[in-house]
């Protein structure tokens, strides 16, 4: 896979999750917790207790959306599982509840109704999906919830806190990412016709929106699939007609699937770019069995095919984060090997457990989104690059690397770039990457 536990998620047709949190470890069994650092806990706020930190999300744990992204709480849950075994966040337990919405917005809000009010959760963490986030993004504000890292690029999280001021992105949103695609296309393919294969809705706006700064004149054709039907002929074919040879799919994987087939059929071989959401290969191989009952048996019509990267990936073994990743799965998650998806969980969870850090002993909801604020620009972790937090700037990680897939892995082309919405400029970025802490638990000194 690439170096990006990708294909992570927005947009419809292939998600997530599946696992539970039991607390464990940690503070005072008993009343009356004690931090480590030898301060009294206090039930500080709704979902906290003296012994415990109440978390929530929503994912499709059953429904179309399930298959591939059924892992990612399931990296969480792992990830807080161990973390709680060494003493969890200032003594207390992570409790780590999460409910099925099926990818399906109504019951989205009904789970987060349901997560707010009757389960009393402090924050929601890791919402998936820009549809389905999106149905209860206005309902978590107004409750007064902190919505931290959303597991979409969407710009709705991060681009104007004064609207939602308690949302909070996380990975690197579609807009940026089709910016540094478009620059790469420029330098690297300046005479190429390229052609859009792109989700209809947000996902794909953003993304083109984003690819249009810099190559739009080499830009074809632009065609767009709706969620749910899985007859993607006329546009690949559009495409083909158009003269495209370098297509660029801001989709979901069974849509890359479904392209790859499509265009087989037809005889069509552009060069292929997928953004990090569609691109997991083996994910992508296993639909390709799937849809093709069995004519096409894995990834390798992907093979060539470039994409985008911003985390680690499974087969990069010699990886720090992965090494660390790998035994917190063997030592706390359940069945299965360590996936890409459950890297992504576990990423995620480690940039939360940086968040509750910086938010003292006893945290509040406001102190929390104000500690994000005021800190979560300077923590680093297993991501490429900086998160751009700030009062201004509710934007989660900032940059890619650009990758080639080959078998289920991929190798660098374009080391990692940084940008920002808008007019910003897109930057190389030399930092070393860092590396984890010991049991890969944030240094507390160091988050604050």
């Amino acid at each position: 896979m690439s170096r990006s536990s990708r294909r992570l998620l927005t947009a419809v047709a292939a998600a997530t999750v599946a696992s539970t949190l039991a607390a464990c470890g940690g503070g005072d069994e008993g009343g009356g917790g004690t931090s480590a650092e030898g301060g009294e806990n206090e039930a500080s706020d709704i979902g906290v207790t003296e012994t415990s930190i109440k978390l929530g999300a929503h994912y499709p744990l059953t429904g179309v959306a399930a298959p591939g992204y059924s892992e990612i709480p399931t990296g969480v849950a792992a990830y807080f599982e161990c973390l709680n075994q060494e003493g969890g966040v200032y003594g207390r337990d992570v409790e780590f509840v999460y409910k099925d919405d099926a990818y399906n917005p109504t019951q989205t809000a009904q789970v987060t109704n349901e997560l707010v009010l009757d389960e009393e959760i402090f924050a929601m963490m890791s919402g998936l999906g820009t549809p389905t986030h999106s149905a209860v993004v206005d309902f978590l504000n107004d409750e007064g919830v902190p919505d931290l890292f959303v597991s979409s690029g969407s710009l709705l999280w991060g681009e104007n806190p004064e609207e939602y001021p308690m949302s909070f992105g996380w990975q690197t949103d579609y807009e940026s990412e089709g910016k540094i695609i478009g620059e790469y296309i420029a330098e690297n393919f300046p005479d190429a016709k390229v052609g859009l294969f792109l989700q209809d809705d947000d996902f794909g706006e953003d993304g083109e929106a984003g690819i249009r700064q810099y190559i739009d004149d080499q830009i074809v054709a632009a065609e767009r699939y709706t969620p749910g039907n899985t007859n993607v002929g006329p546009q690949i074919a559009a495409l083909q007609a158009a003269g495209a040879d370098f297509v660029v799919g801001f989709n979901v994987p069974s849509y890359t699937a479904l392209s790859q087939l499509t265009a087989l059929q037809l005889g069509y071989d552009p060069q292929w770019f997928y953004s990090n959401v569609g691109s997991d290969p083996t994910l992508v191989g296993g639909l390709l069995n799937r849809f093709s009952e069995g004519k096409v048996t894995d990834a390798a019509l992907l093979d060539g095919a470039l994409t985008t990267g911003y985390l680690p990936t499974v087969d990069q073994t010699d990886n720090p984060w992965i090494q660390e990743f790998s035994r917190i799965w063997d030592e706390c998650g359940g069945e299965g090997e360590l996936t890409n998806y459950r890297v992504y969980g576990m990423s995620q969870a480690y940039t939360m457990a940086q968040a509750l850090q910086a938010a003292g002993q006893n945290p509040t909801r406001e102190g929390l989104v104000e500690a994000v604020e005021q800190a979560g620009s300077e923590w680093e972790g297993p991501v490429f690059a900086p998160f751009r937090y700030s009062e201004d700037s509710h934007m989660g990680t900032s940059g890619m690397s650009i990758e080639r897939i080959v078998g289920n892995g991929s190798e660098v082309v374009q080391e990692v770039r940084t940008t920002d919405i808008g007019d910003a400029p897109i930057e190389e970025f030399d930092q070393e990457p860092a590396t984890p802490p010991a049991n890969a638990i944030p240094d507390e000194e160091a988050v604050n």
